[in-house]
C-alpha cells in the first residue's frame, strides 16, 4: 500500500499541462457522451490526441493504451459524422439496442484485437503488461464502435475495459489518468441507465 501510495504521489508531481489539459477535454467528452450530444466527438478528438504524445513517451511505455486512442481519434471523426448523418426521413441517428449480428461483431473486435494487440505488443515493444494493455483496448475498440452507431451497449465494453485500466494504470504511475478513469466508470454506469431512458421516450420503436 506504501508503494502505491508513493507511485500515485510521484506520478501527480510529474503531471504536465499536456496531461491536464487531455483529462479535462476527455471529462468533457464524456459529460458530453452521458447527454446523448454531438460535442462527445470534437472534445474526445483534443484529448485522445494528447492522451496520444503522453502513452508513448519512454517513462510511460502504455503503447496499447496510446493505439487506443489512436483509434479513439478515428472513431471519433467518424462518430462525429454517423451522428449528425441524416437518415431518409431527414433525422439524425437515434439512441438503438445492438441487435444479435452487432453483438457478435463487438465482442469479434473485442476477442480478436486482444490477441492481435497482445502479439505486437509482445514481440514488437518493451511493454511488461501486454495481456492487461491488450485487453483494456480491445474492448474499449468494441465500445467506441458501438458509440458510434450510438447503441445503449457500448456503456458496457466501456466499463470492461474501465475495470481492468484503473489498476493497471496505478501500476504504471499513472494515477491522474486512474481517476479519470474511475469517473469515466462511474459516468458510463449511470450514462448506461439515462440512454436507456432516452431510448424508451424515442417514438416508433419496439422496445423492450
Amino acid at each position: 500500500m506504501q508503494e502505491l501510495l508513493q507511485g500515485i504521489t510521484t506520478g501527480l508531481r510529474q503531471m504536465t499541462w499536456i496531461d491536464i489539459t487531455a483529462v479535462f477535454f476527455a471529462v468533457l467528452s464524456v459529460l458530453c457522451s452521458r447527454q446523448n450530444s454531438v460535442w462527445v466527438y470534437p472534445t474526445g478528438i483534443i484529448s485522445t490526441a494528447l492522451i496520444v504524445y503522453a502513452y508513448v513517451q519512454p517513462a510511460v511505455g502504455l503503447y496499447g493504451e496510446a493505439a487506443l486512442n489512436v483509434y479513439y481519434f478515428t472513431m471519433s471523426v467518424y462518430g462525429w459524422y454517423h451522428w449528425t448523418h441524416k437518415d431518409r426521413r431527414n433525422q439524425e441517428v437515434e439512441i438503438s439496442r445492438t441487435d444479435r449480428r452487432e453483438l457478435g461483431i463487438a465482442t469479434g473486435i473485442a476477442l480478436i484485437g486482444w490477441g492481435i494487440i497482445y502479439l505486437v505488443l509482445h514481440r514488437f515493444s518493451d511493454s511488461n503488461v501486454p495481456v492487461l494493455d491488450a485487453f483494456v483496448s480491445s474492448t474499449a475498440w468494441s465500445g467506441m464502435w458501438l458509440l458510434a452507431k450510438r447503441k445503449l451497449e457500448n456503456w458496457i465494453f466501456l466499463n470492461i475495459s474501465n475495470l481492468v485500466a484503473v489498476p493497471l494504470l496505478f501500476y504504471k504511475a499513472q494515477p491522474l489518468y486512474a481517476f479519470l478513469t474511475i469517473f469515466l466508470f462511474i459516468v458510463a454506469v449511470n450514462g448506461y441507465f439515462h440512454w436507456l431512458k432516452l431510448y424508451r421516450l424515442q417514438p416508433n420503436e419496439n422496445k423492450p
